[in-house]
């Protein structure tokens, strides 16, 4: 039977782990598609920049999963830390959905022969 009060730490574990998992997929992926191409309607900067967040980000995520884990889920993170990243997280989407799309669109219809 689930627990209709869990504790502060069976939260943090069931909340807090799994989004860290996800920030940690989501920017790996990111930085794939940064790293490996060309993103015609970024400037090179820009994308440079981009990257450089990205690479922060993930580094800060993978310090924050050894803090929880080290404190064995005692240890929450701030609303301040997590709202950075689901911004960038957003940004990773929108770049990656506009990408594909104009992928698709260079590529023309598909002819079934």
């Amino acid at each position: 039977m689930v627990n209709p009060n869990p504790s502060e730490s069976e939260l943090l574990k069931t909340i807090l782990e799994p989004l860290l998992d996800d920030f940690e997929y989501w920017f790996a992926r990111s930085r794939k598609l940064l790293e490996n191409e060309e993103i015609s309607f970024l400037e090179p900067q820009q994308q440079s920049d981009f990257l450089a967040r990205l690479t922060r980000a993930q580094q800060e995520v993978g310090a924050t999963k050894m803090l929880v884990k080290a404190t064995g889920t005692q240890a929450g993170v701030d609303m301040a830390v997590l709202l950075p990243w689901h911004q960038l997280l957003t940004e990773c989407w929108k770049v990656a959905l506009r990408f594909r799309s104009e992928q698709a669109q260079s590529l023309g219809p598909q002819n079934d022969r």
